[in-house]
């Protein structure tokens, strides 16, 4: 399990992972021609070609439980070979179960309001979505909508070029929100004013600082996590930014007396490996 928890941090770490918004073809194709491995998500509402036949694909998922924040989450995956393209379908059971009861209860609504009368139903979007037209202004629930929409419960899809397992690149793409968000974590905690770069060697030099810094906060979270023990991010910054020396003189003699490091820093320390000096020591006399 180790070996293949490190071997898919390997992989994301030189991967580009990102959300529907980057999928496209000019990007696909300056991805595939600089040969960069890569986790795309998926418009599956709107790529034709996943919704009608990649999301019917009969193959068996793959179910994995995951917790998080104390509740566990189920999902399963699969993976998709078509058209010379390698898709990874992934579902969150809990959010499929949430869909439904959403869709069950605009479904619901629509039948009571037809009851009452039907023109005032095509401004709301969510009705119109499960709407035909049997006349002029006259509308019906489409069953064959409501029937379609039921494919997407819970449903997300990704594009990759990766030999990742299904459920290794799902996990994988979870992880952009963790990117994202140490990122503004980051930005914030460091005071990083906007940098604006003329050159493509700094650009490239900014973001391998930032992935740098994202990969080092990784490596401490796994040796924290390794001792069993738990610290957020603000508070290992907090505890560390809060270690002081102050340089005192008595009787002639110069000291350098050091703060008691503050538990998440502590940790920190621990975790690296990393020794404080004595918490009072001499400086000798130049």
């Amino acid at each position: 399990m180790i070996n293949r928890l490190q071997r898919r941090f390997a992989i994301a770490r030189v991967c580009v992972i990102a959300d529907r918004g980057m999928i496209s073809a000019e990007t696909m194709a300056e991805l595939e021609a600089r040969r960069l491995l890569y986790i795309l998500g998926v418009r599956e509402r709107t790529d034709k070609l996943v919704r009608e036949l990649v999301l019917d694909d009969a193959a068996p998922f793959v179910p994995l439980t995951m917790t998080k924040r104390g509740k566990e989450t189920d999902y399963e995956a699969k993976t998709v070979k078509l058209a010379g393209r390698h898709y990874i379908v992934c579902r969150n059971q809990q959010e499929a179960a949430k869909d439904a009861a959403d869709r069950a209860s605009i479904v619901a609504a629509l039948e009571r309001q037809l009851t009452k009368g039907d023109k005032a139903l095509v401004g709301n979007t969510g009705y119109r979505r499960y709407l035909k037209t049997i006349r002029d202004d006259h509308f019906a629930i489409d069953l064959d909508k409501v029937e379609e929409d039921r494919k997407f419960d819970g449903i997300f899809v990704l594009r990759t070029n990766t030999d990742l397992n299904p459920l290794e690149a799902m996990l994988c793409y979870k992880q952009l929100w963790t990117v994202e968000h140490t990122f503004r974590t980051a930005k914030h905690l460091f005071s990083t004013r906007p940098i604006f770069h003329k050159l493509d060697e700094t650009i490239r030099g900014h973001v391998f600082c930032s992935f740098l810094a994202l990969v080092l906060k990784k490596a401490l979270e796994d040796r924290i996590a390794a001792l069993s023990r738990t610290s957020s991010w603000p508070e290992i910054i907090a505890d560390l930014d809060s270690l002081t020396e102050t340089e005192m003189e008595q009787d002639g003699k110069r000291f350098i007396v050091r703060s008691a490091p503050r538990p998440a820093a502590s940790l920190a320390l621990r975790a690296t490996g990393v020794a404080l000096p004595p918490t009072v020591r001499h400086v000798n006399a130049d």
